[in-house]
């Protein structure tokens, strides 16, 4: 993987970091998760499997430091990883689309989808949920999605944009 490609991962990841951090826990200390849509264009930008797992990695390790969530650290962890690896799969099948808006929004909206899936069914294994995960699903895991999907493609269409006037090249 060249180096290149693993800093603009690592900036996206910073980004998207700074908005986790800034964002406050809400119903039983769950936060709305903004690293997610950032860890989403890494992905749509470099579709390499390399990138995948580190992406995946990084953005676990990144929630783990700062959940507001009882022992949501592994539970992060796990749902970066698999989450990276489901839409790394997601993203070759749909490569020929990743430049039109609505694709992007649904693989957007449906990584979110996925990592709070994984998320809460690894936390209610590993240490248990403070409230039933239906209420969890309702109140969090959609809003969230709906809300990524829609920043997802306008992060997407800026960090194009940056990429294209900056004259870099990531692949």
């Amino acid at each position: 993987m060249r180096l290149k490609n693993n800093i603009f991962t690592t900036l996206l990841l910073a980004i998207g970091f700074i908005l986790h951090q800034i964002t406050p826990g809400i119903l039983g200390g769950m936060k709305f998760d903004f690293l997610l849509s950032f860890m989403i264009v890494s992905l749509l930008l470099n579709s390499k499997f390399e990138n995948a797992m580190l992406t995946g990695l990084l953005a676990g390790l990144l929630s783990a430091m700062t959940t507001t969530f009882p022992g949501g650290q592994l539970p992060n962890i796990i749902d970066k990883i698999f989450t990276c690896l489901i839409l790394f799969v997601v993203i070759k099948y749909l490569s020929q689309f990743k430049d039109n808006s609505i694709i992007v929004g649904l693989i957007g909206g449906l990584g979110t989808f996925i990592s709070g899936i994984i998320f809460l069914g690894s936390a209610t294994f590993i240490t248990g949920l403070p409230v039933p995960i239906e209420m969890l699903i309702i109140t969090v895991v959609i809003p969230t999605t709906i809300v990524n999907g829609i920043g997802t493609v306008f992060v997407y269409g800026i960090t194009k944009k940056a990429i294209k006037l900056s004259g870099i090249a990531l692949h």
